[in-house]
This record gives structure tokens, sequence and C-alpha cells, in this order.
């Protein structure tokens, strides 16, 4: 479903993505496990679309973003780090106007808002302003409009990131519910995230792939799940071959 194929990424003489090449089945949850700093961010607006990579490409659900960028658009769903919002907004006329962005009307949009408003959980809060939320019920309604179309293809950057524990869970619930269905890929740089809801992570420091296998391989490294160790190790590794 996403094949990420060689994505470099210059800005001036700093080269942020050195070549990035993986790929995510339908039914996978990849985790993109990586200190700040590490290229994370940046190869993911490459993937959907927002940033031009210097090099390489990504390829969604048979589209290819550089050069089918609507194609690739209309499978998938993004949800970026601090993802912006029209906070003025009740929750659900936001989700309503992204419905229709995406080209949805009358009982077909309203069907995949009162659908997006019972999956993240927002039916409590559906006829405040976002500007009145927590940070979590903010996130989960950034997330609600990433899935609005049913998107084969989900990529989240940081998706738990300052939530409190009860909305870590049920963001981390949220995403387990879907995975069967889609291709995810979640950035972050807690190891315990990965281990929560991830099958598979792959390591990304400097810019290039340090490791890539399961989270139980990763967690290996250092059971006490302390990412600074596991990034000392894969490092220790690389040097003494």
């Amino acid at each position: 479903m996403l094949e990420v194929k060689n994505l470099k990424k210059s800005f001036g003489d700093f080269e942020a993505v050195k070549g990035i090449s993986f790929t995510v089945p339908k039914g996978e949850v990849l985790g993109f496990l990586g200190p700040n700093g590490a290229g994370k961010s940046t190869t993911m607006r490459m993937i959907t679309g927002f940033l031009p990579p210097s090099a390489g490409t990504a390829v969604i659900c048979g589209h290819d973003i550089s050069s089918d960028p609507i194609g690739a658009k209309k499978c998938l769903g993004y949800l970026p780090e601090a993802a912006p919002s029209y906070r003025q907004m009740v929750v659900e006329e936001y989700l309503r106007f992204i419905a229709e962005i995406r080209g949805f009307r009358g009982a077909d949009a309203k069907r995949r808002v009162d659908d997006v408003i019972a999956r993240a959980r927002l039916e409590t809060v559906a006829r405040k302003t976002i500007e009145t939320l927590s940070k979590g019920y903010r996130q989960r309604t950034a997330m609600a409009q990433a899935i609005i179309h049913d998107p084969k293809v989900l990529i989240m950057d940081e998706p738990t990131d300052g939530l409190d524990p009860n909305q870590k869970h049920t963001v981390r619930e949220m995403i387990k519910e879907m995975s069967a269905e889609k291709a995810i890929v979640i950035s972050t740089h807690i190891l315990e995230e990965v281990d929560a809801v991830c099958t598979r992570a792959i390591v990304i420091s400097g810019g290039e792939i340090k490791a890539d296998g399961t989270p139980a391989e990763l967690k290996a490294l250092d059971p006490s799940g302390r990412l600074d160790v596991v990034f000392r190790k894969l490092t220790s590794a690389e040097e003494g071959k």
C-alpha cells in the first residue's frame, strides 16, 4: 500500500534525509522511531506531498506522490505534528467542512461525520468549539478529519505527544481498531509508543535507517525502554562493522 523509494532531502548544504526506503503493507502499523531532529517529520512531509523531495519518491496505493499527487492523496490520511484546525468552529461543523472538501455531500457527508465522531469518541464534545477543548480532544478531532474519507494509508506524526495517560490510551485504541484495514505509519521518539501499538519498527537517526525489525527486537536492546541506550547500541554496532 505504501512504498517509500530512496527519499532524500537537503536544505542547502545540510542533508536532512539521506536515502530512506521502506514498504508498509495493509494491516501493518509501522513505528517510525528516532530522536528529535532525526529526519522523521521531514520524511513524513515528503511522503504526504507537503514537502518536495530532493530525490526519490513515495508510492501510495499505486499513485506516485510526485507525478500523481491528487490520486495519492485520495488514498492518504495525514495527521501532522501540532495539527492545525479552525479553532472557532464547532467540532461537528468542522468535520462536515472537511467532508465537503473531500467531495462528500448530503447524507453521505453526514454519515461520515457521524462515523468519525463515534470512532474518535467525540460524542460529548461534538457541539463544542475546538478552541474550548482539551489537548486530547483537539488531537482526536484532528485524527477524525484525517480518517473521514476512510484512507487506505494513514500517516501520523507524534499522535500522542503531550497527552495524559487516559487520552493516550484512547488514541492507541483508535489506532488498533483501524489497523487491520490500513497501512499505518506513526512517528515517535518514545519506545513505549512503538511497543504499545506497532507491529514493526524502523529506527532513523541522522537521516538514515539504523534498524528495521519488530518492537520486541528493538526493546531487547534495552528492556528498560531508554531510547538513548538503544541509539547508542545501534551506533556502536554500526561502527563495529
